[in-house]
């Protein structure tokens, strides 16, 4: 499992964080006011919980950037992630257990006109929770479990340009020279066609 620790910690960031901005664009609430409209208002995620999009954007980025930085990073990354994870988590249970009226008073003022969450609170009847809350509350489940395994497997990761461009060091003279070599003897002030 160790052997795919890197992959496992950057597919599970990837997707906690897109599921997290596929979120924000879909209905989140559903809101019917008092006043008797026959249509109810369609709150989405992203005026739900304006700080949706901008930490799902990031927790892509940290997963994107994870497959390629170095160890103490990683660990950093980890640590980022698991409070993007605990953010988005508590607030995403928040509106998908018992929606609070601010969560919807964007979307109801812009609808009615009426400001203030007293004004608003006075306005809706109902407010009932679609399953995209309770998604992203998953999605940043499974992003806290990413970060506190790539916080823990980090120093077991191989790196990949380690792997890539290491060099085994060998007897002087051991092989041809190249044109690389060549330029190398240049830059020591070296003539290489002697």
């Amino acid at each position: 499992m160790i052997r795919r620790a890197r992959l496992i910690a950057v597919v599970a960031t990837l997707a906690a964080g897109a599921t997290g901005v596929i979120s924000a664009t879909q209905t989140w609430l559903t809101v019917v006011l008092a006043d008797g409209s026959a249509e109810p208002l369609l709150v989405p995620g992203a005026a739900a919980l304006p700080v949706l999009t901008p930490l799902s954007l990031a927790a892509l980025a940290l997963g994107a950037a994870l497959s390629i930085v170095g160890t103490v990073v990683r660990v950093v990354f980890g640590a980022i992630g698991l409070a993007i994870a605990a953010v988005l988590g508590w607030l995403s249970a928040v509106v998908a257990f018992a929606p609070p009226v601010t969560a919807v008073a964007a979307t109801v003022s812009a609808a009615t006109g009426i400001s203030g969450v007293d004004g608003v609170g006075r306005l809706v009847e109902s407010i009932a929770p679609t399953p995209w809350p309770a998604l992203t509350l998953a999605a940043q489940v499974v992003l806290a479990a990413a970060s506190v395994f790539t916080i823990v497997t980090a120093r077991r990761w191989r790196s990949g340009a380690d792997r890539r461009y290491r060099t085994t060091p060998g007897p002087a003279g051991s092989r041809p020279a190249d044109a690389i070599d060549s330029w190398d003897d240049l830059s020591r002030g070296e003539d290489p066609t002697r």
